[in-house]
């Protein structure tokens, strides 16, 4: 196997034993984003000599000295600030822009032993659906999703094992769904998002990408993200399951299925067949009526928030900013302050409620996207069916794979 098919995992575990070396891994990746660029190009800065310096500094660090990521390259998504590579938001407002210090998502990597890798390609201050020049590796003609577009088809093609992207509607899930490989949006603000561009402050979190479930838990402990620990006498709470046998599932369409295409709709279908195969109860979950008003909550806030975190860019060059963003800064809406307040209200009262409700079940499976990827790149992609669970998961951890077509 060529080291560049590796698992951040399984890497990880090669280098450890001195079976790989971080030069030799990070040479394989090179060679395979070269053979793949020009199909997929996910990368705005990719820097091979310094990739290269990186890693042999690395493979001198004594092994007692090592960190729980040594050696594993990740993507940076170029919304978020690494002192060494530009950050330049796809704007041109930002162009050859060097921040003098890292996110402290990036911090933390670095301090791990992680080999930060180059900047994957967003939307323009991963805030519109306008796509990106990068193409799904799986079907060249089909966008990879978005914001996060990048970061989401370099995992999926074998470029990278690990990437960070951001979501303030979908911008982690839908590009993990489209490009067929995990997405993790972690509850809000339970990593840092000091040092990443601001969109809605409420909403913005960091999103974590790899094409195996045991790769995210390593990025996970590295960022210590934990639960609650689970009453053991709450005989009602069904969330300490162990297995799927006797679990109960919901399948949860949401007050958006009219949007749903045949694509999710199978993939759904499917999900809840292979559950009741291994023993899981599967029942259908409809949250009623009080929970209709979520994704018109979910505008407002976005669009309050949005005339806030764009207002600096749009005095100094509103030529130069996308009219979505321009329009939001000049409130074409017309959202008032009692406006954002009430939905906000609306949004944090039913917070309780879906906490009882999931309290119900060892897990609710809902669709991340309407249907697979959609042909052409001028648009990312619907958040539609995103934006409710990401001003919901103030509190809410979210996570989806699906294959490429679902």
């Amino acid at each position: 196997m060529k080291p560049w098919c590796l698992t951040a995992s399984e890497a990880l575990t090669q280098i450890r034993s001195g079976k790989l070396s971080v030069e030799a891994y990070a040479m394989s990746l090179l060679d395979r984003i070269r053979q793949r660029n020009d199909a997929v190009q996910a990368w705005v800065y990719l820097d091979a000599g310094s990739i290269i310096k990186q890693a042999r500094e690395l493979d001198k660090v004594p092994q007692d000295k090592r960190g729980p990521l040594h050696g594993v390259p990740i993507a940076i998504k170029d919304v978020i600030y690494t002192k060494d590579m530009p950050t330049q938001h796809n704007s041109p407002l930002y162009e050859g822009s060097f921040p003098k210090v890292d996110a402290a998502s990036v911090q933390i990597l670095r301090h791990a032993g992680a080999l930060i890798f180059g900047k994957t390609t967003t939307t323009e201050f991963a805030a519109i659906h306008v796509g990106t020049k990068t193409r799904n590796p799986h079907n060249p003609a089909r966008t990879p999703g978005g914001s996060s577009s990048g970061s989401g088809a370099a995992v999926a093609d074998l470029q990278v094992p690990l990437a960070l992207g951001t979501q303030t509607g979908g911008s982690t899930i839908r590009p993990a769904s489209f490009n067929g490989v995990f997405g993790f949006k972690p509850t809000w603000n339970a990593i840092s998002r000091e040092g990443q561009k601001v969109y809605a402050v409420i909403l913005d979190t960091l999103g974590l990408y790899a094409r195996y479930v045991d790769d995210l838990i390593l990025l996970a402990d590295v960022f210590d993200l934990e639960d609650d620990e689970d009453d053991e006498d709450d005989e009602d709470d069904t969330n300490s399951f162990h297995g799927i046998q006797g679990a109960l599932f919901a399948i949860c369409k949401t007050s958006v299925w009219d949007h749903v295409g045949k694509g999710t709709q199978s993939a759904m279908d499917k999900a809840a067949t292979l559950l009741k195969a291994h023993g899981a109860d599967v029942e259908l979950l409809d949250l009623g009526a009080e929970f209709v008003n979520m994704d018109e909550w979910f505008r407002v806030v976005l669009h309050s928030e949005g005339r806030t975190a764009f207002l600096s860019e749009y005095r100094i060059g509103k030529d130069q900013i996308h009219n979505v963003l321009v329009s939001q800064v000049k409130n074409v809406d017309q959202f008032s302050r009692k406006t954002q307040l009430a939905a906000s209200d609306g949004i944090a009262a039913l917070r309780p409620r879906m906490d009882e409700i999931a309290r119900r079940y060892a897990a609710i499976i809902t669709p991340s996207v309407p249907d697979e990827a959609p042909v052409g790149l001028t648009s990312t992609g619907s958040h539609v069916f995103c934006s409710m669970w990401s001003v919901r998961t103030w509190q809410l951890r979210e996570w989806r794979r699906t294959n490429a077509n679902g």
